[in-house]
């Protein structure tokens, strides 16, 4: 429990740096372009692959930074680019899917079970079970006829956005950058 505790509370400690912010709004840049090569296949299914960069950022600085910049990304992502109307459950979706990811990645080597482990809790909790409920609850339609197509999207994508993030963590990783991005400009922020 004592290690856990740490997580959250070393997290809470990279909120501290310029640097953490600054990579924060490098890698929610790259999100917000990546989300426009999002496929729209109706209401309730997309596919698209713009949490790649925001793994990178549970990944350096954990699952507070990650709860705070899943949720300013996802008000973000829908004041830069509306699809359908807002709705909380998302943006709170984001920070759970944040907290998970950190959880899972912040501190440890980039392995592949890791990833996949992530990525399907992350899957379930908050794409086939939140997601979907959210979605129920904005468009008035059954839970339990919406979470198939969920669910089958969510496996389909589950092995692939894995090796995505594995492949272009572990190149990430082999080339020095995430030493670089962790260790340039450790500086405190004046608050």
């Amino acid at each position: 429990m004592k290690k856990f505790t740490a997580l959250f509370k070393d997290s809470m400690e990279e909120l501290k740096y310029v640097n953490t912010v600054t990579i924060m709004a490098m890698f929610a840049a790259i999100s917000v372009v990546l989300g426009y090569f999002t496929l729209v296949l109706g209401d309730y299914l997309k596919i698209g692959f713009s949490t790649i960069a925001n793994q990178f950022v549970y990944y350096l600085f954990g699952p507070v930074v990650g709860a705070a910049f899943g949720g300013a990304l996802d008000i973000l992502k829908y004041i830069i680019r509306p699809t359908g109307a807002y709705f909380p459950g998302f943006t709170f979706s984001a920070m759970v899917g944040g907290v998970l990811y950190g959880c899972f990645l912040y501190k440890h080597p980039i392995r592949f079970v890791r990833v996949l482990a992530a990525e399907l809790t992350v899957s379930i909790i908050c794409n086939m079970l939140l997601g979907t409920l959210w979605l129920s609850m904005l468009y008035g339609k059954a839970f339990m006829a919406l979470l198939p197509m969920r669910v089958f999207k969510n496996l389909i994508m589950w092995p692939v956005n894995s090796m995505l993030f594995y492949t272009i963590g572990k190149t990430l990783e082999a080339s020095g950058v995430f030493r670089l991005l962790r260790n340039a400009g450790r500086s405190k922020a004046v608050l």
